[in-house]
């Protein structure tokens, strides 16, 4: 929801302080620009990675626009959860959890958080853990070192499709650069033109360029 309030204050304000210095909104109405901007970014981004990291970058963009899931509740569901197991644990032993971990679809404890269940990193990372704490052939301190390990790992998988994205927003001041050198082709071409159109594609060159300098200054 904030995001969708935020880009509406970006593009409003824009706008805003635009018209208020007497600008004119057609000139701004250049799709054959960002067709070549947009069309060459998004490119880029389907060459540059797989299949799985594009499919997350989509799922990730859909949720940028919903509301978050993890809220207060869910962290106390998630709490109550660790302390049935943990209570179980004490009193009938690591290896009673050792059938939650296997099959936690039909554990007592787990279905009562279909929430959690839903959640297949975080069900996985604890049924792992419970898997090896149940074995019972593992020291504390490399259960330990295992579970941030499995924690880096998942960080590192969760990164990837930012990584892809900011790569692709470090690429676009030179496709805009790209767009701007097609529009002095395209410029040069119609010298001999009319001065209306003449004009008419200048301005549209400023602009292309006006986009690539703001993309290399920010």
């Amino acid at each position: 929801m904030f995001s969708i309030i935020g880009i509406v204050v970006v593009f409003g304000a824009v706008v805003a302080g635009y018209l208020m210095e007497h600008g004119n909104l057609k000139v701004l109405m250049q799709p054959a620009e960002l067709i070549i901007i947009l069309g060459a970014a998004i490119g880029t981004v389907l060459i540059a990675n797989p299949l799985h990291i594009l499919t997350k970058i989509g799922s990730g963009v859909g949720g940028a626009f919903g509301g978050s899931s993890f809220n207060k509740q869910r962290y106390l569901d998630s709490l109550k959860m660790m302390f049935e197991l943990f209570s179980r644990a004490r009193k009938e032993g690591l290896m009673s959890l050792e059938a939650d971990s296997d099959a936690p679809d039909q554990s007592p404890v787990f279905s009562k958080y279909p929430k959690f269940l839903k959640d297949h990193h975080a069900l996985h990372f604890v049924c792992d853990s419970l898997r090896m704490a149940a074995s019972g052939g593992i020291e504390p301190f490399d259960a330990d070192q295992m579970m941030e390990l499995d924690m880096d790992v998942h960080h590192h998988g969760a990164t990837q499709p930012v990584a892809a994205l900011s790569t692709m927003a470090d690429s676009l001041p030179g496709l805009g650069i790209v767009a701007a050198v097609l529009g002095v082709v395209i410029t040069m071409g119609a010298l001999g033109g009319p001065r209306k159109k003449l004009a008419r594609k200048w301005l549209r060159l400023w602009w292309v360029r006006s986009w690539a300098f703001c993309c290399v200054m920010a």
